[in-house]
């Protein structure tokens, strides 16, 4: 599939069929969480992989739109380490350009995701670092549950030229 294919077609998937995501691929779609930007190049991110189903349905007591989470193959949660970020203001910025390198990775795989928020949300924040045993040190930033999707949506018209200004307003 080619790059803006994936771009253009990826959508929030939260209805997922039983079946495996191979170590391989995952690791293929986490490498593409990697490679995104980062400020001064820090790449101070951490990423946790649930697979325990135990695990997987606990998370949606601590997320309230994560319904759809124990019926994924797995979630990962994308972390900034503060141990790494030398600006931790930078931690959500450099977190989402790493989530949303996976989110179209797994497109390309034909695996569905959906991103799920956790920063800056307190409560989520406080309920993830405790259910993965988190050290102070990591912030969790996303959630992302993939699977093999069980659900088509289509694509819409989301272009706004007029939102689009050239030199000045």
């Amino acid at each position: 599939m080619e790059v803006n294919e994936a771009i253009l077609t990826r959508r929030s998937i939260r209805k997922f069929i039983d079946k495996e995501i191979n170590q391989e691929t995952l690791l293929e779609i986490i490498k593409a969480g990697m490679y995104a930007p980062s400020a001064r190049n820090f790449q101070p991110w951490q990423f946790i992989i649930i697979t325990n189903r135990k695990l997987l349905s606990k998370i949606p007591d601590v997320h309230p739109y994560a319904e759809m989470v124990p019926d994924a193959a797995l979630a990962v949660c994308v972390c900034g380490d503060l141990s790494i970020e030398k600006s931790p203001e930078y931690n959500a910025v450099n977190c989402s350009a790493a989530t949303q390198n996976m989110l179209l990775s797994a497109r390309s795989f034909g695996i569905g995701s959906v991103w799920l928020g956790v920063y800056p949300r307190e409560e989520r924040i406080n309920g993830l670092k405790n259910l993965l045993s988190l050290p102070d040190y990591i912030l969790p930033i996303s959630l992302i549950a993939f699977g093999y999707p069980d659900e088509f949506k289509s694509t819409p018209d989301r272009f706004l030229p007029d939102r689009i200004h050239t030199n000045s307003w």
